[in-house]
């Protein structure tokens, strides 16, 4: 593996929270780069105020396990966000051999990568939180700036790999970019994809 994939682009670590992240109290490891660019990116606020430093998985090991307690006790760990965590697939891999298995370990993704990070990820992830927006591709283009012809491909692999169970979909109601017509066809396609989870929201802008 490159040594530059062994760099995390870190930009912010956010300890002890629950319910927001996958499973049990949970460390946000929030890192830069991604493919997209969407019109109400939460990652543009982070990156105007501060640039990415970039760490090591041992490193990150060093700064997160002082929660070591709460994540055994509760059955949590690092949720990998950003950013693109996929594009970090390889430090994920490494990094959870710093754990031992005793910390579960969630990804927020778009799967809006090459599919060679999916394969990677499926292998090292406890549980993945895929952000699809939308099935329309207009839409999709209009909010993301991006193409999701790739989107659908990598999440049939990854249930195909990891199984339903553990993969989450967030399709939200964009104001001025989608409407539930839109969100009840999109749900439709990906149950169709295999999808069993989901999480149905409203953006507030």
């Amino acid at each position: 593996m490159a040594e530059k994939e062994l760099l995390f682009p870190l930009l912010a670590i956010d300890r002890l929270r629950t319910d927001t992240d996958g499973e049990g109290v949970t460390t946000l490891v929030a890192g830069a780069g991604c493919p997209l660019k969407c019109r109400w990116c939460i990652n543009k606020k982070l990156l105007a105020e501060k640039q990415p430093g970039y760490i090591t998985p041992e490193e990150l090991f060093a700064r997160t396990r002082i929660d070591n307690l709460y994540f055994q006790a509760t059955g949590g760990g690092l949720c990998f966000g950003g950013g693109e965590a996929l594009l970090h697939a390889g430090f994920i891999a490494a990094f959870r051999d710093y754990t031992g298995g005793a910390w579960r370990l969630t990804a927020e993704t778009s799967l809006n990568v090459p599919p060679d990070k999916v394969r990677i990820a499926a292998g090292c992830i406890d549980e993945f939180i895929v952000d699809i927006k939308t099935a329309d591709p207009e839409i999709y283009r209009r909010y993301t700036g991006g193409d999701n012809a790739v989107v659908f491909e990598n999440l049939r692999t990854l249930i195909g790999a990891v199984g339903p169970e553990r993969v989450k979909v967030r399709v939200p109601l964009i104001p001025e970019f989608n409407d539930e017509a839109d969100r009840e066809k999109t749900v439709r396609i990906l149950r169709e994809a295999g999808a069993e989870r989901f999480d149905l929201f409203e953006y507030r802008v």
